[in-house]
């Protein structure tokens, strides 16, 4: 079991497949796009599903979320999804979407439970702003694929940017309502590649809240269902539909983190916003025994910090950016 030096135990693995992207989105990237990490530094299908196996089978992981990058970039997904699901274990993924009306129904069939979507606007123009790419009409498409598949609920990820698209906060949720989906709002965080983050341009929970109850009734749901979740939800117009805001900033969650991510290149991070990382990798192509690399794991893990610490003045926001990390 994969224990804190605070008590608290991991059990959802957040791996990245790829670095790569197929959107520059202007809060992760910029414009020119990132030096992707040479192909021998990635660990192969093979293994993402040894370490894969070993948190699952040795250490308590029961949820393995396939990240990116992109991971509809990987080219052999639908099996390492396949495998990951063979294990025992709750698959997800979070995608952009794009690429994901080719691949829903073989990915559900090969044991996917839910995904989630990346959609920070419906307005062509603000897309196009956003992710230097004309391809809003893909993801729209990739989500009604996905709910035809039956990875149900369908969540969708929004992160509001000032002057950018924080005027689709209420159209993004009255769309998500009329098609069944599950909207969730995430705060901006200090892990763009430019390393130009800043509080004041941040949209916080406050006022997300605060816009869509200008329009929307709701409700919050009471603590105790939150459980591990990131997302504080909120019942909309007396139910049943949900909307939920990750407000890893301003209401800071980590004293119930159940996460561990593995990057693509082998690395365990223990925190979203650590600096430090332990490699796996190296260990594993040096011929490290399964108990050797648990052990690893374990040592990782119980270093852990007991928070993020954005709101400390000695904060220092990490070397790697989102596209880097997985989310």
């Amino acid at each position: 079991m994969l224990v804190d030096g605070f008590g608290r135990v991991a059990t959802d693995l957040r791996v990245s497949l790829t670095d790569r992207c197929n959107l520059r989105c202007t809060y992760c990237m910029p414009p020119e796009g990132l030096d992707w990490l040479p192909k021998p530094e990635l660990l192969t299908d093979d293994e993402v599903l040894r370490l894969v196996g070993i948190g699952v089978q040795r250490l308590g992981i029961n949820e393995v979320r396939y990240t990116g990058g992109e991971p509809l970039l990987r080219r052999n997904l639908v099996d390492i999804v396949t495998r990951t699901a063979a294990l025992g274990a709750e698959v997800s993924l979070t995608t952009n979407g794009i690429g994901l009306a080719r691949l829903a129904g073989a990915l559900a069939g090969a044991g996917l439970h839910r995904v989630n979507v990346s959609l920070d606007t419906l307005d062509r123009d603000t897309f196009k702003r956003l992710a230097h790419r004309d391809r809003l009409d893909d993801v729209l498409g990739g989500l009604a694929a996905a709910e035809r598949a039956g990875l149900s609920p369908v969540k969708v990820n929004t992160v509001l940017m000032r002057g950018v698209n924080d005027h689709d906060a209420v159209p993004l949720l009255r769309y998500c309502l009329d098609k069944g989906y599950e909207l969730r709002f995430i705060e901006q965080m200090p892990l763009d590649a430019q390393h130009g983050w800043t509080r004041e341009d941040m949209i916080t929970a406050d006022e997300i809240l605060e816009r869509l109850s200008a329009d929307f009734e709701l409700v919050p749901e009471p603590d105790e269902e939150r459980g591990s979740a990131p997302a504080q939800t909120f019942v909309v117009g007396g139910g049943p539909a949900r909307v939920g805001i990750i407000a890893s900033v301003t209401r800071p969650f980590c004293g119930a983190c159940d996460r561990v991510r593995l990057t693509a290149d082998g690395q365990i991070r223990n925190c979203l916003f650590a600096r430090e990382e332990s490699d796996l990798r190296a260990a594993l192509r040096t011929g490290a025994s399964d108990d050797e690399l648990a052990e690893r794991w374990l040592a990782s893990v119980a270093a852990k910090r007991p928070g993020h610490g954005i709101d400390d003045p000695s904060f220092l926001q990490p070397v790697r950016p989102m596209s880097a990390i997985g989310g």
